[in-house]
């Protein structure tokens, strides 16, 4: 049984810097893919970024160069580095996972499996 679990969210002043874990246990992660997805308060569900086992990445657009997707497969551990937080960075963070790769990243959320019950991240301006 696959399950993930989301930490290290909180309350943060923007231009801070933050780090969300994700601890994952019933999954290989040689054969996974792992995402991040956020929803604003009243936002659908958008795509953050995503890795596949071989350390390639994918991210959202407008966050490219903020934040940083990782993974410590010693660990079945899946990182955020978020810098340069903006008030707009607020949301439920959560973690996700697909059991097979499909050739590319996707950061649509129909396209992973697993997810976990997510991580509260406020940035106050």
């Amino acid at each position: 049984q696959v399950q993930l679990v989301e930490s290290g969210g909180g309350s943060f002043q923007a231009g801070g810097s933050l780090r969300l874990s994700c601890a994952a246990s019933g999954l290989d992660y040689r054969s996974y893919l792992m995402g991040w997805f956020r929803q604003a308060p009243g936002k659908e569900l958008g795509g953050v970024a995503g890795i596949d086992s071989a350390g390639r990445t994918n991210y959202a657009n407008p966050l490219k160069g903020r934040f940083t997707i990782s993974q410590d497969n010693a660990k079945n551990t899946l990182y955020l580095q978020m810098n340069s937080l903006k008030p707009e960075d607020t949301g439920i963070y959560y973690c996700a996972a697909r059991a097979s790769y499909p050739g590319w990243i996707p950061l649509m959320s129909n396209y992973y499996d697993y997810w976990g019950q997510g991580t509260q991240v406020t940035v106050s301006s």
